[in-house]
């Protein structure tokens, strides 16, 4: 947790640096981006569905978890183990995406990474003026060996520095090959060879993300605040970028905007590369939220569903720094703050989060499933962090919806449970989650919601829904548009049960998400 405080104090002083910084540049002009009204779809025509199956008494199943506290989650999996790296030279390992074990955590040199961590990357201290690690990436190329993409910054200055480490083994030791991008460097010219520095419109050089796309091209995505998320085309046989590009490619963000921990990963099944990134502050007062661009290309443009680029998506410089209310209306928001109520008969802490983010994914192409790695905080913990793994699916519109609850196989049941919700199963009581479009440290709380069997919804929100086959749900809100997304059984702790639920996301970029309660 110390370590972290300190990232949480140096993340926050950045606002303070550079606030003086462009005050001795001066302001200019512009208006603020109002917010998008939602505009409701079309309402369908109730389909009548069969009577709601009531609940069964469920044969007791006991299922744990094993936590971890990685910040800034990257995913890697090597002879079925998941391996997750994070900053401050955190590393926990998992064969389960359930239970973790800590196997790295400190930038000192008893730490198995490195070999004298401190000694090896004494250049990159030296250069971020600190001796410590941000968000980092591990990638297996083609060698069979781990390349380590490292980054340090400064933290209340966008001066950092991103360097590359090799090792034959996943675990380590990683040996430093060298320093590949640099940032903050005021009053220099730029690692693009002509212009000097502008932390408006150039990266901080930190969290980075490496990818193959579908051609077998490797890529490098990265950024922090600052200018923005900038993409590279590295070269697979070293690691390194290709020559001749700069910074690279700017995707999305820039003038200071709180947009970082970007990570792309392709979808076979909808032939998309999906761009997350995180939106706000990553402190629990922070409001971190993740969303989502689509892109038919790795290197961009990224669009949301209402078709805005994200390239266009930044502050308004004319605006107090870390302007949120210019970025918020843009991007599918997949996750926030929230906690669901106790329903009647559960027990223990109340589930939900705070400023989850910074997050990575896996795809799964022997069981096709899609899951979401990130770190999140606590409602009433403060600054304690722990690994969270979520399902993902495709929508029917090509959108990435989340799971509501963490992720636990359906295999780990007492009594065997069938993947297929169906209809009668899916119409009942539900406490309901609406993550919102906003940028805020609110905890949305869960209200009260009845599917019924004739396709109404009633209680704390009123439309209708319809079940679709195969898992698919379209809910539409009178007050909230249409939503498409996608059945399942989700693991409540709470209730000590996996439970239907559902997942589903509007063109606005607005998730709901509901947890089956009762008849």
């Amino acid at each position: 947790m110390k370590l972290d405080d300190v990232s949480i104090s140096r993340r926050k002083a950045i606002a303070g640096g550079v606030a003086l910084l462009l005050a001795g540049c001066g302001g200019g002009g512009g208006g603020s981006t109002a917010a998008v009204t939602p505009v409701p779809g079309p309402t369908p025509t109730p389909t009548p569905t069969p009577t709601p199956t009531p609940t069964p008494t469920p044969t007791p199943t006991s299922i744990s978890f094993t936590d971890a506290s990685v910040h800034d989650p990257a995913v890697i999996r090597v002879d079925g183990t998941y391996y997750v790296f994070g900053s401050h030279l955190a590393a926990a390992k998992s064969t389960d995406l359930m239970n973790w074990t800590k196997i790295a955590d400190g930038v000192n040199n008893s730490n198995p990474l490195f070999s004298n961590v401190t000694t090896a990357l004494s250049d990159t201290f030296a250069w971020a003026q600190v001796t410590d690690l941000w968000a980092p990436d591990v990638i297996r190329l083609a060698d069979g060996k781990y390349y380590f993409y490292y980054d340090a910054c400064k933290g209340d200055s966008p001066r950092s520095a991103l360097g590359l480490a090799v090792a034959d083994k996943i675990e380590g030791p990683y040996v430093n090959k060298q320093i590949m991008l640099k940032s903050g460097m005021w009053g220099q010219i730029s690692e693009d060879g002509v212009k000097v520095y502008d932390a408006l419109t150039m990266p901080n050089t930190v969290d980075p993300a490496t990818f193959f796309d579908r051609d077998g091209k490797l890529w490098m995505v990265y950024g922090s605040y600052s200018g923005g998320i900038f993409i590279l085309a590295l070269d697979p046989a070293t690691g390194l970028q290709k020559p001749g590009q700069g910074y690279g490619k700017r995707l999305m963000g820039g003038n200071h905007s709180r947009i970082e921990g970007a990570y792309i990963l392709y979808s076979p099944q909808s032939k998309y590369y999906y761009l997350f990134t995180s939106f706000g502050g990553l402190d629990a007062n922070g409001a971190y939220n993740m969303r989502v661009a689509r892109s038919l290309n790795p290197d961009g443009p990224y669009v949301d569903a209402k078709g805005n680029d994200m390239a266009n998506v930044k502050s308004n410089p004319a605006l107090p720094l870390f302007d949120d209310a210019s970025i918020a209306p843009y991007g599918q928001k997949i996750m926030g703050n929230h906690q669901f109520a106790l329903a009647d008969g559960e027990t223990g802490t109340p589930l939900g989060y705070v400023s989850p983010g910074h997050n990575s994914a896996y795809y799964d192409a022997a069981s096709g499933q899609y899951f979401l790695i990130f770190h999140t905080r606590f409602p009433g913990t403060g600054e304690l962090h722990q690994i969270r793994v979520h399902e993902m699916f495709v929508n029917e519109d090509g959108w990435m919806v989340v799971a509501p609850f963490r992720y636990a196989p359906l295999s780990k049941n007492a009594t065997p449970l069938s993947t297929e919700v169906t209809a009668a199963e899916a119409a009942g009581a539900y406490k309901m989650i609406n993550h919102g479009k906003d940028i805020s440290a609110t905890i949305k709380p869960s209200q009260n919601i009845r599917l019924a069997a004739d396709g109404t919804v009633s209680g704390a929100a009123s439309g209708t829904w319809k079940h679709n086959g195969g898992n698919r749900i379209t809910i539409v809100l009178g007050s909230g548009g249409t939503f498409n997304g996608v059945l399942s059984r989700q693991w409540n702790s709470n209730a000590s049960a996996f439970v239907v639920t559902w997942t589903a996301q509007s063109v606005d970029g607005v998730s709901i998400w509901g947890a089956r309660t009762g008849n």
